[in-house]
């Protein structure tokens, strides 16, 4: 890598594009070299692009930020994602590190905050910021757990979407997955989950902070 850090930008929101771009180019060492709006943006800007490190927006339209993680790491395993979101709840950051990113940071960290991690992501270190850190340990100290902490990456991912209200045949072509294997996927987090259906998924993801009412 060399001494200055090549940024992709992955935010379906560009105000906070825009917001990001100016932050990071101001920075000696940093560059936004891509940008894009959604997940499947970002796959076909990747290869001209080659950045040193992807930061990537959890809350996605589309493809969301943890399924677009894990299909960019298995197309390159060297990737370096820094995920980025408001939602410091545990097992987003869970799922995302699971997924393959390396770091995770709150869009409410301070600036230097953010450098920091960008800088030891792209280093190929890991990173949490604190308000996750300080999340995490709470959770652990309380001995709570969200109970979509038993599902798979991709269990998650289908579940993020079907409680925001998609259909199973909207989310197997976001997904590029065939209907029935979304249907399996909605049957084993129905069975794991203990819901019968789709408003009982949005209620989990709205009381545990993973979705706003």
């Amino acid at each position: 890598m060399s001494d200055m850090i090549r940024v992709m930008l992955v935010d379906d929101h560009m105000v906070v594009r825009i917001g990001f771009k100016m932050l990071l180019d101001a920075t000696p060492d940093i560059r936004v070299v891509a940008e894009a709006d959604s997940a499947e943006a970002a796959y076909q800007q990747l290869e001209a692009a080659s950045p040193d490190l992807i930061l990537m927006d959890i809350g996605l339209g589309g493809t969301n930020g943890v399924e677009a993680t894990r299909r960019i790491v298995a197309r390159d395993p060297a990737a370096r994602v820094l995920a980025l979101s408001t939602h410091e709840d545990p097992s987003y950051v869970r799922f995302m590190l699971k997924a393959g990113a390396l770091g995770y940071v709150s869009k409410r960290s301070a600036p230097e905050e953010l450098m920091q991690a960008i800088r030891t992501v792209a280093g190929g270190g890991r990173f949490l910021d604190s308000h996750v850190s300080q999340r995490m340990a709470m959770q652990a100290f309380d001995g709570g757990q969200n109970p979509v902490d038993v599902l798979s990456e991709r269990e998650f991912a289908v579940f993020m979407e079907l409680a925001r209200g998609m259909t199973v045949n909207q989310v197997a072509a976001m997904m590029n997955i065939s209907p029935r294997t979304a249907g399996t996927h909605l049957y084993n987090i129905k069975q794991k989950l203990a819901v019968g259906n789709q408003t009982e998924l949005a209620l989990i993801a709205i009381r545990h902070g993973m979705l706003s009412p």
